[in-house]
């Protein structure tokens, strides 16, 4: 059978900077392809050829669908084929139900009305394809992100697909949610549908994958056939970054000093439901040197202890005690939380943690521009220095300070978020999900980074719901569920064995 999916000697620059350089990329039909590399590799950039956001004539190169070349004006000519992309960021309206969402573009009608009834059976039986039991006119805005993204894939089904373009899926979803959605790719190859799936997290990509595609530096460097077992994460790590790590994390001696932050009974209550007791009476340290993790599952309350810590910008009825070095600090603003020596490093990069619109050099001076005035009046010349000088010491890879942060790889925007905080000399700095959505080669770098925080003598806090990450950086990892914290291990004594015991068990306890 021929394949249903040929790109032939892509190629495509955007000035002087070449994305693509004669790459090449087959899918066989109701295949699983994994496109996988570096931020910057250039994957995105090759799915946006295919699916016609860069139209034809704006790259090199031929794409063959269904055994014919095809010339893509736009995404609508794709989509006419069957080729479906669904983005990292999701493309849903959230005050809108299910069924408005799914039928947006091209709702069934009769005599040029909407056929209601007819929109409301078909969206049932969508969202009985990929196993969701909502009712059609549930808004989005009250499904969670696992479920939304299956909504999306219901879209896809709407338009007939054929070939499904997958963008990081399971990069904001939990370990059930993102098996769920695995089992619906692989439900989907029975049914004769091909996926490509770009995804950073290579054991998924394992379990699925019938062949695997690595680029780098905008080239096709090997693709990997699984028909003959899993292929090994270390040989896949090493073509992407064309270097061996001889550890997925880099080497430290701790040095471990004094307490340096401690909070005490700390509580916080949701900020709507002020009945409901989101943290409750943590107490918990971190000392200077130290690289303190907080593992636990989605919803065990780690987000929630950390913003409401950090200048309470979580909760409402907050209460508890916290100290710096012995004496008592006023946390009640994020003005306060800063100027006593703290820094919170958010999980939403996108929403919460950038303006992705402005330039890296505004970005990094935002959460200090005491350090850049003079006068109250914004000195440009320190401003630029401050700038290129965390350009510099952070290895962001960008054209200069002036580019736009929006434009950066996932892991160089990471950079200029840490840069942010590091401008306002913080003492302690929490990291929340601090490598979400980034790939292994600038994970490495971020775990540098954080390294050199604690070498420095900060107290670094660190929130992740990857296992493999807390046991390879922490000295110390303390288990939260339910917003309490359930138990605490050395490096020595934390297991994922462990570490998964003691929330399972307190999770019996409270039943």
């Amino acid at each position: 059978m021929p394949p249903i999916l040929t790109m032939r000697g892509i190629s495509k620059s955007f000035g002087n900077v070449q994305a693509l350089s004669d790459v090449s990329f087959t899918v066989e039909p109701g295949e699983i392809h994994a496109l996988v590399g570096e931020n910057g590799a250039g994957k995105s950039t090759l799915m946006k050829v295919l699916s016609g956001v860069y139209p034809t004539g704006r790259y090199g190169g031929d794409i063959e669908f269904d055994g014919a070349i095809r010339q893509f004006r736009g995404i609508n000519d794709s989509e006419a084929l069957g080729i479906i992309i669904i983005h990292q960021e999701l493309a849903l309206i959230p005050l809108m139900s299910i069924a408005e969402n799914i039928f947006l573009a091209n709702p069934p009608s009769r005599f040029g009305v909407i056929d209601r009834a007819a929109v409301y059976t078909r969206t049932l039986e969508l969202l009985k394809k990929v196993g969701l039991d909502e009712a059609p006119d549930t808004l989005i805005t009250n499904l969670g992100v696992g479920k939304q993204q299956l909504v999306e894939i219901a879209k896809a089904l709407s338009k007939k697909v054929r070939l499904l373009i997958l963008d990081e899926p399971t990069a904001s979803l939990n370990e059930s949610d993102s098996q769920a959605l695995l089992d619906l790719l692989v439900g989907f190859r029975a049914q004769g549908i091909s996926s490509i799936l770009i995804s950073h997290k290579l054991n998924e990509i394992s379990k699925v994958a019938d062949k695997i595609t690595v680029l780098r530096d905008g080239r096709a460097v090997e693709t990997m056939d699984c028909a003959d077992g899993p292929v090994q994460e270390e040989r896949i790590i090493r073509r992407m970054v064309d270097r061996d790590l001889e550890s997925r994390f880099p080497h430290r001696t701790p040095e471990i000093g004094e307490q340096i932050f401690a909070v005490e009974n700390w509580t916080a209550h949701h900020p709507q439901h002020a009945e409901r007791q989101m943290v409750k009476r943590v107490n918990f340290h971190v000392r200077k040197g130290e690289i303190v993790g907080i593992a636990g599952l989605m919803g065990a309350g780690r987000t929630e202890f950390a913003m409401s810590i950090f200048g309470k910008s979580y909760g409402q009825n907050i209460t508890g005690r916290a100290t710096m070095s012995g004496q008592e600090i006023d946390v009640s603003t994020v003005p306060r939380a800063i100027a006593a020596g703290l820094a919170y490093v958010t999980e939403d990069r996108k929403q919460l943690g950038l303006l992705l619109a402005e330039d890296i050099r505004k970005n990094i001076s935002l959460a200090n521009l005491n350090d850049v005035s003079s006068h109250l009046v914004l000195d440009d010349i320190r401003e630029l220095q401050v700038a290129n000088g965390y350009r510099d010491r952070m290895r962001i890879r960008s054209q200069n300070v002036y580019q736009e942060t929006g434009t950066l790889s996932g892991g160089n925007q990471q950079k200029v978020i840490l840069s942010k905080w590091l401008h306002t000399n913080p003492r302690v700095l929490i990291l929340d999900e601090p490598t979400r959505g980034i790939d292994v080669g600038a994970k490495y770098e971020i775990y540098q980074i954080i390294n050199e925080l604690a070498q420095q003598g900060r107290g670094v806090i660190m929130i992740s719901s990857e296992m493999p990450e807390l046991l390879g950086m922490c000295d110390r990892i303390c288990v939260m569920n339910e917003g309490s914290f359930v138990a605490e291990f050395s490096r020595e004594d934390a297991s994922q064995e462990n570490i998964m015991r003691s929330i399972v068990r307190r999770g019996e306890q409270a039943a």
